[in-house]
């Protein structure tokens, strides 16, 4: 992921030729560890020059492309279900089984169901090949989400439909669909941040044997609001969130599976933040702790509300998490954080010219390990989301 969207920021710099400016020039000759810091981001010293014009051409690019008319909220509250399933390597009876659940959550009242990441099969490498469904072709070819899309429409539900592999062509992904009240597939988000971790001593696992990153933040308008998906790795990157959250989600939906030592550190701790850092709700579903599988999830489903506070909560068997989200509460607390905690009033905005946005970037912010470059709304992305980012130019130039 990294390496990707480094070489596509490359190609971007170098394509633009235009000199340095004297102030930037000026602070350059100056400081031999901030031309270090820039050396290190991946930028070859014939790119340097080139850095400031990329700038002002993505933040003409940002301000040209505006952000989706706001929504009003639904009204009154509405119940969401959160289905803490326990999955099986029998792929039949993993779908019968969901489908029972979210007919359970429906007839108690839920009107937006959240399923976990990678319900339909075991979370592993060897797995996700075996398991996987072309969703575009729908049909014979995708049975879990022909049957989300059927039960959608029967009992008239929004469904997040957690996450399933993806065969697409050559490729695999980590995919969660999202379904309207007609059955009709509403949105298709692919996991972007891809989970590779090795722990000595504790546990490794590499998606990306497998997997595809995805590129494209996914928010999409349904009947019970606005909702931005990200799923399990995606909610460590605050970027994510802050681009729903200007784009004026009322919900981030994460699917997720953490694990036995990552789940206890920083499961609800990133929850809380997320919330807190976007005001607005945050809604997480892991599947159920199974110790006999190759990868044991944390479980703990958890709907946090806009000021960072855990509305409900499961512990790791299986369950339905039934609970009422108020998306009056934002306004409330957004108008009370306006108050108390102006947050945005103090983030770098970027109506200030190219030129102005580097040069602070220059010096207040380290480069050679932050790698931040100013794009939208106001917000310093890292290079771990440039492709959501340049996907997001492409989209709206």
């Amino acid at each position: 992921m990294l390496s990707s969207s480094s070489a596509q920021i490359r190609t971007l710099h170098s394509s633009i030729s235009h000199s340095l400016s004297p102030k930037i020039r000026s602070y350059l000759s100056k400081d031999s560890t901030l031309r270090a810091r820039i050396g290190s981001c991946g930028f070859p010293p014939t790119s340097i020059r080139s850095i400031s014009s990329a700038t002002t051409t993505i933040m003409a690019s940002a301000e040209e492309a505006r952000v989706p008319p706001a929504i009003p909220p639904p009204t009154p509250p509405f119940k969401i279900a959160l289905c803490q399933l326990a999955v099986t390597t029998d792929k039949e009876k993993n779908i019968a089984h969901a489908r029972h659940i979210i007919e359970g959550a429906a007839a108690k009242g839920a009107k937006l169901i959240l399923l976990p990441e990678i319900w339909n099969s075991p979370y592993s490498n060897d797995s996700f090949p075996v398991y996987a469904e072309d969703i575009d072709a729908g049909g014979d070819a995708s049975p879990s989400t022909a049957m989300l899309s059927e039960l959608s429409r029967s009992l008239k539900i929004t469904i997040v439909g957690g996450s399933i592999p993806e065969r697409s062509g050559d490729r695999l992904y980590n995919t969660c669909c999202v379904f309207d009240t007609d059955g009709t597939l509403k949105a298709k988000h692919r996991k972007i941040h891809l989970f590779d971790i090795d722990i000595p001593g504790k546990m490794t696992f590499k998606e990306s044997k497998t997997l595809t990153a995805g590129e494209t933040p996914t928010i999409v308008d349904t009947d019970v609001g606005r909702i931005g998906v990200g799923i399990c790795y995606d909610i460590r990157f605050q970027e994510l969130a802050a681009i729903y959250a200007a784009r004026g989600a009322h919900l981030i939906c994460y699917p997720g599976a953490f694990n036995m030592t990552t789940g206890p550190l920083h499961w609800e701790l990133l929850q809380r933040a997320r919330a807190a850092d976007c005001q607005l709700y945050v809604a997480t579903c892991s599947p159920a702790r199974d110790t006999g599988s190759s990868y044991v999830a944390w479980g703990h489903s958890t709907l946090v509300g806009p000021f960072g506070e855990v509305l409900a909560t499961t512990e790791h068997d299986e369950a339905i998490v039934i609970s009422e989200i108020d998306y009056s509460l934002i306004e409330q607390r957004s108008f009370l954080a306006k108050q108390i905690l102006p947050v945005t009033q103090h983030t770098f905005h970027s109506r200030h010219n190219g030129e102005e946005i580097f040069t602070s970037l220059l010096m207040s912010r380290d480069l050679a390990q932050q790698k931040l470059v100013e794009v939208e709304a106001g917000y310093c992305w890292s290079v771990g989301t440039w492709n959501s980012i340049l996907s997001l130019l492409k989209q709206r130039q």
